[in-house]
């Protein structure tokens, strides 16, 4: 069994409701259908219902399972707007402000169904930048307790690989949190060590990548690595955490002996923690493209609910995944 049919399969365990507010573009019509087929997830769709039917018609797809839902129509809406109004009052918002926004920008409509408790999560991002899919949530959802900051990992599935957990990794923070400082690197250690054992079901090992392994360059680039080393440590001692690596002192063997001996993570990591967003970016599009690795993401952590954001060149089989992964992190939220 592949492993995004053991996600899959954790998902049809205890199924949730997750929002797909892109009915605009086909592909979210596609993986409607295909998610209903397998049972992966009640589905809503966010739209005109007449519109949203014909165009699944058009595609010949099967959505007679989803519940659609017009802000225009749908008889919670006016609590909607009384709770973002609510929400956003310190903001200036008023009622009329907030059902322009509600009626026209439905990421903000599948927001505050998940605020509201009618849906468990949402995916978005086939047609919207990663802005637009985080801006509501951080407005209307927050962080989760004990959060400190929000982030994006990229879950790595490498074929025929004798790295990580059987070749699944998580690659941090890959598609949000453009330069962290120390203390934000070390919550995203957290997090994505957290995220991993959630969804892989193996213990986290942590590596603090860098171009320098323990010692061997000196940079501020390198500081700030150890400095987050230290505090990752110091804040987060349950951890199986350790840096400053190298990608090949962290995860294989051979070189860790040489250059790191002594290390419990080194040569054994699973969770990769990049410097910034430039290296972990570039990373995760390396390891898909050159080692044909599934990549399942940018999948957020540190939001109250489950949201998560999708790449724009995704298909609808990425969606069908992120879904299943947004499901499973949905029991866990529960």
């Amino acid at each position: 069994m592949g492993f995004i049919d053991v996600i899959k399969a954790k998902a049809k365990s205890n199924i949730k409701t997750i929002v797909l507010p892109e009915t605009e573009d086909v592909r979210t019509l596609e993986a409607a259908d295909k998610i209903l087929k397998e049972g992966i997830a009640r589905i809503v769709l966010i739209g005109n219902e007449e519109k949203v039917k014909a165009s699944a018609a058009e595609g010949g797809f099967d959505i007679s399972g989803a519940a659609i839902v017009d802000p225009a129509t749908f008889e919670k809406t006016p609590a909607y707007i009384d709770k973002l109004v609510e929400l956003r009052q310190k903001k200036g918002m008023t009622a009329e402000q907030a059902k322009e926004i509600l009626l026209n920008q439905y990421l903000y409509y599948g927001v505050m169904m998940v605020k509201m408790g009618d849906a468990d999560g949402m995916v978005s991002g086939a047609c919207h930048s990663t802005a637009d899919t985080l801006r509501p949530c951080l407005q209307i959802l927050k962080t989760k307790p004990g959060t400190k900051l929000v982030s994006a990992f990229f879950l790595m599935v490498v074929p025929d690989c004798e790295y990580g957990a059987n070749g699944a990794f998580v690659f941090a923070d890959s598609g949000l949190v453009q330069d962290p400082n120390p203390e934000e690197l070390a919550a995203i250690a957290a997090s994505s060590a957290e995220s991993f054992e959630l969804l892989v079901g193996e213990p986290a090992k942590v590596a603090m990548l860098c171009h320098s392994t323990k010692g061997s360059a000196k940079h501020p680039l390198v500081d700030k690595v150890v400095e987050a080393t230290r505090i990752a440590k110091e804040q987060y001692p349950e951890l199986a955490l350790d840096g400053e690596f190298q990608l090949d002192a962290a995860i294989v063997p051979s070189v860790a002996a040489s250059k790191a001996p002594g290390s419990d993570v080194a040569g054994k990591a699973n969770v990769l923690i990049f410097p910034n967003l430039d290296a972990g970016n570039s990373g995760y599009k390396l390891t898909q493209r050159l080692a044909k690795a599934e990549a399942y993401g940018p999948i957020t952590q540190g939001i109250a609910a489950p949201v998560n954001d999708l790449s724009r060149g995704c298909s609808a089989d990425d969606i069908v995944g992120v879904v299943a992964i947004t499901s499973v992190q949905c029991q866990a939220s529960k």
